[in-house]
């Protein structure tokens, strides 16, 4: 029996010169909530788009629930996996329930015509993401944790066994940051989706994540159960920084935290 929402074999891709991801070969099983982390230009986001067809792999190949990317049709893809980027277009002049009904244009014909069960799933959408009430806003009018649940129900509006998600908490506040991981969460257990998130948020990928996966200047440095990636030495040489790894209090995950200059030039001095 199938397991693998996603597997990768040997996936390599370039912009001109520089190579960004370099023989990547992994696979996500159905059902985890997988996080993927690494500094910048570690090539995460590069990662997300060719799992989500944005981009299309220049080497390796990309199955997805057991087919290649590529024999999917664009709207067949979109049935399947749902992306919700890190930068959202703000300025459409959308309605929030407007913005969650584009979730429905890959079940829908040429004219683009919503029908009851469209309207239907939509609001069974905005109820799961507690927007409900924000229906008949506009969506510039919104807080930016609303506006990130908004573009989530959009992506649950399209029925995807697949959600891809670029660092959805960006420029969120911490309570409205655990409100979208806790929301991803809940999409995991109670509708079965698996979930991909970049996230720069180390602490957030091990409080959540099923599994890790640690890139640096596009390569694996390591992939698997965050008590098993998110070591001292691994994250000391991928990130380059001091940084202290111990247990959380909460169900004995690493708990990682920086170390600021003043405290290492104190440590030389004592």
């Amino acid at each position: 029996m199938m397991s693998s929402a996603i597997t990768i074999f040997n996936l390599s891709h370039s912009f001109g010169k520089r190579n960004v991801l370099r023989q990547l070969s992994f696979s996500v099983e159905k059902g985890d909530f997988f996080t993927i982390i690494g500094p910048n230009g570690s090539g995460k986001t590069t990662l997300l788009k060719l799992m989500a067809g944005i981009l299309k792999p220049q080497n390796g190949q990309i199955e997805i629930l057991g087919h290649p990317n590529r024999s999917y049709s664009p709207k067949a893809l979109a049935r399947e996996v749902a992306f919700v980027p890190q930068r959202l277009p703000l300025d459409l002049p959308f309605t929030v329930g407007e913005a969650v009904l584009l979730g429905r244009a890959p079940y829908q014909g040429a004219l683009g015509i919503e029908r009851e069960r469209d309207l239907k799933i939509a609001k069974q959408a905005m109820n799961f993401t507690e927007v409900d009430h924000l229906n008949n806003l506009n969506i510039g009018q919104l807080s930016g944790g609303e506006q990130q649940r908004v573009f989530i129900a959009r992506a649950i509006c399209q029925q995807p066994r697949i959600m891809l998600l670029d660092e959805p908490t960006a420029s969120l506040d911490l309570a409205h940051q655990i409100r979208v991981m806790d929301l991803m969460e809940k999409l995991k257990t109670e509708k079965s989706v698996t979930v991909v998130m970049v996230s720069h948020d180390v602490n957030l990928a091990a409080m959540y994540g099923d599994q890790v996966l640690l890139l640096k200047d596009g390569e694996i440095v390591g992939r698997g159960e965050p008590r098993n990636v998110l070591s001292f030495q691994k994250l000391e040489e991928t990130y380059g920084c001091k940084l202290l790894v111990d247990e959380s209090p909460l169900e004995g995950i690493p708990r990682i935290t920086l170390v600021p200059g003043r405290y290492i030039e104190s440590d030389k001095l004592g």
